[in-house]
């Protein structure tokens, strides 16, 4: 079974649409591209990958989807659009003939209206994008989950990805209201989660046994073949690195059968966002 990076970045400084990637982030704050990812996936025997928009910009998701293009490594890209245009389903009409266009992602963390999912102006490009096949990648703070649900019961023909777990408070250990929404999500059957960004989400330095409440209660939630596995690289150099990430995941994993690691480490991203649109591609 092909095993896929279901996350990871690309991005270049001077392109400088990336508001959050500051001199403060320190060794993320330069140019990442395929060729420093390329070692990573060797050492993890990766065979494909999802590219996911880092900037609030449709000239981002361009620049993807170039990179995309001449990378045989890249299945899928997840960009962006400006869902508050009034023309947005309209601009989601205009990019879906690309192939390689898996899914989409508004930046809600950065969002400062916490209620912004819940605007009816939304039912019309969440519409066009099931119409289409695209999943919707939500990236969302543990503040934003009961608002993920409500869209979530509104758009049931459309594909959602909880990138990194909802991000849990794993460095103060407050997850009970987390715990709690991620049950709620789970008995939606049109979301998956992914299973990636814990590592910055937790304290520094920490050990695998830091992240085994949320894996194993989002595992019992969501159960082996509605988990994705990524590796949020480059922005996991903040807190240890790929190798280590990976190392981590397979840990917190050794006691499931290799029918559903196999699942959680591609199987599952195949079919989530493969099984209609990107570059589909058997393992050799």
């Amino acid at each position: 079974m092909m095993r896929i990076d279901a996350h990871h970045h690309v991005w270049t400084l001077a392109r400088a649409d990336y508001g959050w990637l500051t001199p403060e982030r320190g060794p993320i704050y330069r140019d990442f591209g395929l060729a420093d990812l390329m070692p990573h996936l060797a050492a993890a025997a990766i065979d494909g990958t999802i590219l996911v928009q880092a900037a609030p910009t449709e000239a981002e998701t361009a620049f993807m989807l170039d990179v995309a293009k001449g990378a045989e490594v890249v299945r899928g890209v997840v960009g962006w659009i400006d869902f508050d245009g009034d023309d947005a389903a309209a601009r989601i009409d205009a990019i879906a003939d690309r192939q390689l266009l898996v899914g989409l992602r508004p930046m809600v963390q950065d969002i400062a209206d916490d209620d912004w999912l819940l605007r009816p102006e939304l039912a019309g490009p969440l519409e066009a994008m099931a119409q289409y096949g695209l999943v919707f990648d939500a990236l969302a703070l543990p503040r934003h989950l009961s608002r993920v649900i409500q869209v979530v019961d509104r758009h049931p023909d459309l594909q959602f990805v909880l990138d990194h777990f909802g991000k849990p408070q794993l460095a103060t250990g407050d997850i009970a209201a987390w715990k709690r929404d991620i049950a709620s999500l789970a008995s939606r059957s049109n979301v998956v989660c992914k299973l990636s960004g814990l590592a910055t989400e937790a304290a520094p330095n920490w050990q695998v046994a830091d992240l085994r409440e949320a894996v194993d209660h989002a595992l019992a939630c969501f159960g082996p073949q509605r988990m994705l596995w990524g590796s949020d690289w480059p922005v996991v150099n903040l807190a240890g690195g790929y190798a280590h990430w990976f190392a981590a995941a397979e840990s917190l994993l050794a006691d499931l059968s290799s029918e559903a690691r196999a699942a959680i480490f591609g199987g599952n991203a195949a079919r989530v966002y493969l099984s209609s649109r990107g570059r589909p591609r058997s393992r050799k």
